[in-house]
């Protein structure tokens, strides 16, 4: 039966080595088939798609202001949209749900900064995100909150499945796979790569993408190569069986204070971005903050979700919901884009630090890496760019 080839051991030589087996080594291995290149994953943990990938949100939007992450979400959602068409596999579905994406915003300033966001992304092209007022709102929603002003939604917004998006992607890369196999440093012979070193033996290549999430930078420097990111905690809390949520619902986001929720399983899931500006040591397996649950959860907290959604009240005072709190780490860079391509060392690339938007740009954001090693094309991601520093941008 057909599935993703596990190799017991690296081999000997690869035409293009990819260290990292999550979304975006997934990514990567499909766009390098794609290009007529063969490859190789190299995984450092046990399984694939167990680190950043398995914690991912899982939501995906075209409501962006920046023009370059625009067209590249476009891309990745089209493939998304018809996974099997797209990779030449049944085994995996992307889980893609166009369920639709709802901002709220209870204050003045929230309105005037929807109306100006949705100008700027009528300006690109996205002209399907409707400003609804706050009865307008309700009408559409009835779990919205009262003192809700306003909600700015795009109904082809939605969720999707990481971890089986990545797990399609190798697949239909017919990508051989090395699991347990972390990277340990890189053979180089006058600044150009000639083999990359495990701890299980050494590869002889001369093309290897590192697209291993928060470990990207500790994997560069093992080359000499300083990437700019840094590391921010990020929370999702897993809540499987919670009768007050509607099944249908959108994801809904408080713009207001970053709290937001998605139905899942019978349940949802509950995240607040933001919530930790602390930069983090690169790990992959951050610890997660006990007092995460009720940060969202208590209504006396500022970022609980029972703000734009009251029935959460309901749900903290019946107190019988069971959950679980998983994190990973964001990769975030100076300015919020990602690093797409070739590095100092000949030979060494990058596909990483997409600041929280990875999965509903990372097909796109491969292709784009993949255009570099092939062609030696730019690409306006390009790790060595001039970066614009931005406190945040808009969810």
């Amino acid at each position: 039966m057909p599935g993703i080839e596990h190799l017991a051991a690296p081999p000997a030589t690869a035409e293009l080595v990819i260290v990292g087996g999550g979304v975006m080594g997934a990514a990567t291995a499909f766009a390098a088939r794609r290009a007529g290149l063969q490859p190789l994953v190299l995984e450092a943990r046990p399984a694939l798609a167990s680190v950043t990938t398995a914690v991912a949100t899982g939501a995906y939007r075209l409501q962006h202001d920046d023009p370059d992450e625009l067209a590249m979400a476009r891309e990745t959602v089209a493939a998304f949209s018809d996974f099997a068409e797209y990779t030449g596999q049944r085994r995996y579905g992307s889980g893609l749900v166009p369920n639709g994406r709802v901002h709220t915003t209870s204050t003045e300033e929230g309105v005037e900064a929807q109306r100006a966001l949705v100008t700027r992304q009528a300006a690109l092209g996205v002209t399907e995100v409707e400003l609804l007022d706050g009865a307008e709102a309700r009408a559409r929603f009835p779990f919205l909150a009262p003192d809700v002003r306003q909600v700015r939604y795009r109904a082809g917004d939605g969720v999707l499945d990481p971890k089986q998006a990545a797990l399609g992607l190798l697949e239909g890369a017919s990508a051989p796979v090395v699991t347990g196999c972390g990277v340990t440093g890189f053979d180089l012979t006058s600044g150009r790569l000639t083999g990359v070193r495990t701890a299980r033996g050494t590869v002889a290549t001369g093309a290897c993408v590192i697209a291993a999430g928060p470990l990207s930078g500790v994997v560069g420097q093992l080359a000499g190569v300083e990437l700019p990111v840094r590391l921010l905690r990020r929370h999702k809390l897993v809540l499987p069986d919670v009768p007050q949520v509607p099944a249908d619902a959108p994801l809904v986001y408080d713009d207001d204070t970053g709290a937001h929720w998605r139905p899942a399983f019978r349940g949802a899931v509950v995240l607040l971005s933001d919530d930790d500006d602390v930069a983090r040591e690169p790990t992959d397996a951050p610890s997660p903050d006990a007092g995460f649950p009720f940060a969202v959860l208590d209504p006396a907290s500022p970022g609980a979700v029972a703000r734009a959604t009251p029935f959460w009240r309901e749900v903290w005072e019946d107190g019988r919901s069971a959950w679980a709190l998983q994190c990973g780490l964001y990769t975030m860079t100076p300015d919020h884009r990602p690093l797409l391509g070739a590095t100092p060392v000949d030979g060494l690339y990058v596909n990483t630090g997409y600041s929280g938007h990875g999965v509903m740009l990372s097909v796109a954001g491969a292709e784009r890496v993949l255009e570099t090693v092939v062609t030696g094309a730019p690409n306006p991601f390009r790790p060595d760019r001039t970066f614009v520093p931005v406190a945040r941008k808009p969810h």
